[in-house]
């Protein structure tokens, strides 16, 4: 009689975790953001603009952004080879998650004990820049696994490069392909050569900290790295897709706080977007 009470209360266990682990999975997913609009419009915002803003304003700084959108035909075909080499070398072969590299990299920290690399493909590095936050917890990384798969079934595969070259970090306050050429060597994106785009290539592995400006060692090793392997990528080729309006360039947005104050990031959270005021808009895979 003993022996059966303890199965039930076990069985009972396993189907509370069970629950658990559904109606955690139903959240997650009916959470998810609706990303079909970014077929035609460009971003406004990014959460990872947001959240720098907050950091900023936190620290009692000024926030810095810097941000011009270019369309995917403006932008240097040496720069789409070195990042794809750089950041995502089988772009071609996944459909937003590199499962390969994922099992690699789980295997590492698993062994490790402690996270200590990712497997993050462009598509899933776009899906965190633009709806989550930075943090390594298990349940934003499970967003960022869907929302990836909700990208690549809804984007080509041209348009996802053409987001992230547009939204992603290049220093402190600079995102995008344009603003970081012409912030690093005073020249459009459109005419970066191999040189140049390796160097800014090889700092997206800590693009907050590695200046293509005045690279170091570390940086100028990366750059090799990639110069030499840039011939055995190719970027989605430039194919006319429904326009989407360009945003302009603003080296100090005005941004004002909510009025309850700067809300608290938490692990896994989409990051809300804050609207701008006046109307106007706001301005990694595995290491090599």
């Amino acid at each position: 009689m003993l022996g059966r009470t303890r199965m039930r209360a076990v069985w009972r266990g396993v189907a509370a975790l069970m629950a658990a682990g559904f109606a955690c999975a139903a959240y997650i997913y009916l959470t998810l953001p609706d990303v079909r609009e970014l077929r035609t419009q460009n971003p406004k915002t990014t959460a990872f603009i947001e959240l720098r803003t907050a950091q900023a304003l936190q620290k009692g700084e000024k926030p810095k952004q810097v941000q011009r959108w270019v369309s995917y035909g403006r932008i240097s075909e040496n720069l789409k080879r070195a990042v794809l080499v750089a950041e995502d070398s089988a772009f071609w072969d996944h459909d937003g998650v590199d499962f390969k590299q994922l099992k690699e990299s789980m295997e590492v920290n698993l062994e490790r004990m402690e996270f200590v690399r990712g497997a993050s493909t462009i598509t899933q590095q776009l899906a965190k820049n633009l709806y989550l936050s930075p943090s390594r917890n298990p349940i934003r990384k499970m967003r960022e696994l869907l929302i990836a798969r909700r990208l690549e079934a809804e984007l080509s595969k041209q348009r996802i490069l053409e987001l992230y070259l547009n939204v992603v970090e290049w220093g402190d306050g600079v995102y995008g392909a344009e603003a970081a050429s012409r912030l690093y060597f005073g020249k459009p994106a459109a005419d970066l050569a191999s040189q140049e785009a390796a160097l800014l290539a090889g700092a997206l592995v800590n693009a907050r900290l590695l200046d293509p400006a005045h690279p170091n060692t570390r940086l100028r090793q990366r750059q090799q790295l990639v110069l030499s392997r840039m011939r055995g990528v190719t970027p989605p080729p430039v194919i006319a897709e429904p326009a989407a309006p360009d945003l302009l360039e603003l080296a100090e947005p005005a941004i004002v706080p909510p009025a309850g104050g700067v809300p608290a990031v938490l692990p896994g959270e989409i990051v809300p977007a804050t609207k701008p005021s006046g109307g106007k808009p706001p301005g990694s895979p595995p290491g090599l």
